[in-house]
């Protein structure tokens, strides 16, 4: 390892996800049954990707690990929030997506795991009813007992580092409002004038991790971290954030084939995504406000791969639509459908059709895992605000639009972007251009 700049992994990291369902509880039992050398965290990039360093003769291929300083899963310790009073043992039983063979191992460990009261508005995810949930007098309160839950988390843990991770249900769409949330000043006093339409739970989240000193991670569509008075928080306190929306089924599909289109300078007339899912997740999505909120972020990947002003010839006017169905026989079995419409030499049409049969949370878990140690990485590096390299996991990747930046969502250059934050931070040339 080449000398860095970036602070060594020592002490524990404490990880606290918001929602204890599907995802986070097979998440934490991936990780704890890893570190028992009872399973593989298989789809980790950071447990298993290697990526080049040095040319010529000095030429060699290294793990994460071997190049920047990642947090070892042994000094990872679990927190959560949850709306359902259910120990993180009894969601992943109740979840179904993995066997009970495979959770009873780490039983005792899972069942330690017991949901803080969540900070919720029920206005924001009407199909959901728990009853593990804060009273709170306003927005303001409700950040300010958040950020008490991390202080008391660190203290009894003998916590050196905290991430904190969005991993529960789609909020109903935020339109972004520039009087609110366009600076700090402006987001603190709706915050505290008790401004429910604007102010988000999860925007709650984002403002205690940060001012607690936690990098934050939005893992769902939500407007949270993607507003500028977040950037500006985020500056102030050093703190890195990330999002949003994993990028897992359909959408990693999307973004790695359509640069084949692109590529190969074939026209495109029309693509149109389905997907069936049954888990909390699509309980949820299957409230049309929230629906909204996935849609957008779904929509905007292929819009900036196939560009129409690059390519008018290929790419103008084609039709994209998205749909999401609630169908509970599947659980979190997801099941998507694309059918896209191109066209070749002369205009002459061609269809490609695409069935991925994937299980949400089996992608999801290693994508949580990577996102928190690379979050944590990028903190110890001093590296604050929009993190566009971790764009790679995520569905609608941040960007600063208020400067005209287009996202990038192309699968390849978002590799590039990361190897070349590794590289980086591990005292190496970024030496990929990404084009």
């Amino acid at each position: 390892m080449k000398t860095t700049n970036v602070k060594p992994a020592t002490g524990k990291l404490g990880v606290m996800v918001v929602g204890l369902g599907a995802v986070t509880s097979t998440f934490m039992t991936g990780v704890l049954m890893a570190r028992k050398g009872l399973a593989k965290p298989v789809g980790s990039m950071t447990q298993y990707d290697k990526i080049r360093v040095g040319e010529g003769s000095e030429k060699k291929y290294l793990k994460y690990n071997e190049i920047v300083p990642i947090a070892d899963l042994n000094d990872i310790v679990f927190a959560a929030w949850d709306v359902y009073p259910a120990n993180a043992y009894e969601s992943a039983i109740n979840a179904e997506v993995l066997k009970e063979k495979d959770i009873n191992p780490v039983k005792e460990e899972l069942e330690a795991i017991k949901p803080l009261k969540a900070a919720f508005d029920h206005n924001y995810a009407k199909r959901l009813d728990g009853d593990n949930v804060k009273q709170v007098k306003d927005r303001w309160d409700m950040t300010e007992q958040l950020r008490e839950d991390i202080r008391n988390f660190k203290k009894e843990n003998g916590i050196d580092r905290v991430v904190v991770l969005w991993a529960a249900s789609t909020e109903v769409y935020v339109p972004v409002d520039e009087k609110v949330h366009g600076s700090l000043a402006a987001l603190e006093a709706a915050m505290k004038a008790d401004d429910k339409e604007h102010i988000a739970p999860s925007m709650c989240y984002a403002y205690a991790a940060l001012a607690e000193g936690a990098p934050f991670i939005m893992g769902a569509p939500n407007t949270t971290v993607d507003i500028p008075a977040m950037w500006e928080l985020s500056e102030k306190t050093g703190m890195p954030i990330a999002g949003k929306d994993f990028k897992t089924g359909q959408t990693l599909v999307k973004s790695g084939f359509a640069p084949i289109i692109g590529t190969r300078c074939l026209g495109l007339s029309g693509w149109f995504s389905t997907n069936i899912l049954g888990n909390r997740d699509g309980l949820v999505l299957d409230e049309p406000a929230n629906f909204r909120t996935k849609e957008v972020s779904k929509l905007s990947t292929l819009e900036s791969i196939l560009v129409p002003e690059e390519q008018p010839d290929l790419y103008t006017d084609y039709y994209h639509k998205v749909r999401i169905n609630y169908y509970p026989p599947r659980n979190d079995n997801k099941e998507g459908w694309d059918n896209i419409d191109i066209f070749g030499w002369m205009g002459y049409p061609m269809q490609i059709k695409i069935n991925f049969l994937c299980r949400d949370s089996i992608l999801a878990a290693p994508l949580c895992l990577d996102l928190v140690l690379l979050s944590d990485l990028a903190a110890r590096a001093g590296r604050h605000g929009i993190q566009r390299f971790l764009s790679f996991f995520l569905k609608s990747p941040m960007h600063d639009y208020t400067k005209g930046e287009v996202p990038v969502n192309h699968l390849f250059q978002q590799y590039v972007m990361l190897k070349n934050a590794i590289r980086e931070m591990g005292g190496y040339p970024a030496d990929e251009p990404i084009d």
